[in-house]
């Protein structure tokens, strides 16, 4: 098949729509099918306004991606960027606060499967021995290797988007009348609901979930380097991953909005799931429930899979222990993913520590994680974009910058700033704090840089809060530019 969702070239690589595929298998998991419960609560009908400001700003953030990643088609992606056009320090402190809020998020995951399988066939075992069988079957499955692992995600990722369309068709079916034995729910619900409850607080309260349940989206620049032609194929990906995301999400939200009125959702219980009980179609919500379980064991396993190598990858750059450096003969880092396996435990160990909001807990520390990391991608391609132009040369991707990229840096913050709103968020925003004060203060008593990039290394000035806006918002722009352009240039 050829045509403008398949790019064919004779470069070997990803086309346009697997890249699309990629990104839309990791990002839907249990943040949207469960988490999106607190979003709902927080903002009512109105939460379609906070999907698509995330939409919005998912595209700002993957298009500057984007340009970094096409231009420097380095592994590791936006770390290795922000290491080379900020400094170590940021790369070093982005890099472990991101590995770590995956670590939360993943924990958040493995508990919601948790939450579901109780509720569905183990009401007497407790939620955190749940939790942990759950994330030592996904640690061994990755530990066999690639080939069973693109075989598992495939197979359940193409599971939870047909199960998202299949939603989707009931609901409409319900609203109109058309299901078999049913009355048209029609749209009573809904008209007599406030749209927007809470006011803006609502909306801005909604916006760390909402944020949560895209991520994943970068995964694109992860991939980009091994697609083909990446100067056509990378941007028409970024296109089709958020317009896709925006309209899944968008068409989900307001099939469920008719038929529950949203302050009767609970965050202990799907929305979808609750939607479908409320119509009395308790066949279909326990068969959507276990269909919310394999799409969220696919997140898993995909986060499991890129972080396991992700630790590996900070070992080679003097970043992680050189014990993580160890790779076995199929090419799977036993010890990178061992690892992740383990601080996931950690992570939902807390069940017994905070079991009325452990859920909400890792959600919102795990997503303060991200939205510091892609505050970092703003910030690096900001600087890079002051220091080179478009990258590659005539080729610029992010539209209307810099005024997007310091609009979406001042988004992003107000999120962060904004997840008090919510009860339970509190906790994981000081928790996030705290992980990176905590990563700033290690940098300097376990850097352990390579010889052979220590040259190098000393080309990028160290980053701080004290020189942020000499050195990040280019007000010494002149200078930067003829030093930086004279170090590519000898590059």
């Amino acid at each position: 098949m050829r045509g403008w969702f398949f790019v064919k070239d004779e470069k070997q690589g990803l086309t346009t729509w697997e890249l699309v595929m990629v990104a839309l298998g990791t990002v839907v998991g249990g943040s949207f099918f469960l988490g999106s419960a607190v979003a709902i609560k927080a903002a009512g009908p109105a939460v379609i306004i906070s999907f698509l400001i995330g939409g919005i700003l998912v595209y700002f953030i993957l298009t500057a991606l984007s340009e970094l990643t096409v231009a420097d088609p380095a592994p590791g992606s936006f770390r290795v960027h922000t290491e080379k056009n900020v400094g170590p320090w940021l790369g070093f402190v982005v890099g472990w606060v991101y590995w770590t809020g995956l670590v939360f998020g993943m924990s958040s995951e493995a508990t919601a499967v948790s939450i579901l399988l109780r509720a569905l066939w183990m009401p007497q075992v407790s939620l955190g021995i749940i939790a942990a069988l759950i994330v030592a079957a996904v640690t061994i499955l990755n530990l066999f290797g690639s080939q069973l692992f693109s075989r598992l995600e495939t197979s359940l990722a193409s599971i939870k988007l047909l199960a998202l369309v299949g939603f989707v068709i009931v609901s409409l079916f319900l609203i109109t009348g058309l299901y078999p034995g049913k009355a048209a729910v029609g749209l009573d619900v809904l008209q007599r609901e406030n749209f927007m409850p809470a006011g803006l607080a609502g909306i801005a309260g909604s916006m760390l979930i909402v944020m949560f349940s895209y991520a994943g989206f970068e995964v694109v620049g992860f991939a980009a380097p091994e697609s083909r032609n990446p100067q056509k194929t990378v941007p028409r990906a970024i296109i089709l991953t958020v317009v896709c995301l925006i309209a899944l999400y968008l068409t989900v939200i307001l099939a469920f909005l008719p038929l529950i009125p949203t302050d009767r959702i609970t965050p202990d219980m799907s929305p979808l799931v609750m939607a479908l009980s409320a119509q009395n179609l308790s066949f279909a919500a326990s068969l959507f429930n276990i269909i919310m379980i394999t799409a969220i064991l696919s997140t898993m396993l995909a986060a499991t899979f890129s972080l396991g190598r992700m630790i590996y990858s900070l070992a080679l750059e003097g970043h992680a222990p050189s014990w993580f450096k160890e790779k076995a003969p199929g090419d799977v880092p036993k010890r990178g993913i061992i690892f992740f396996g383990i601080a996931m435990l950690l992570g939902v160990s807390l069940s017994y520590v905070l079991p009325k909001q452990i859920y909400l807990f890792l959600v919102s520390s795990g997503g303060y994680s991200l939205l510091f990391s892609y505050i970092v991608i703003m910030i690096t391609h900001y600087r890079f974009r002051r220091i080179y132009g478009c990258p590659p040369s005539g080729r610029c991707q992010l539209p209307g910058f810099p005024y997007t990229s310091i609009g979406t840096i001042i988004m992003l913050t107000a999120i962060i700033i904004s997840m008090p709103l919510i009860p339970g968020q509190g906790s994981g925003l000081w928790a996030g704090l705290a992980l990176t004060f905590f990563y700033s203060l290690v940098y300097p008593l376990v850097k352990r840089i390579p010889e052979d990039k220590k040259a190098e290394s000393k080309k990028a000035p160290i980053f701080s809060a004290l020189d942020f806006s000499r050195k990040v918002l280019g007000f010494e722009a002149g200078e930067g530019w003829r030093r930086f352009k004279k170090d590519k240039n000898k590059r």
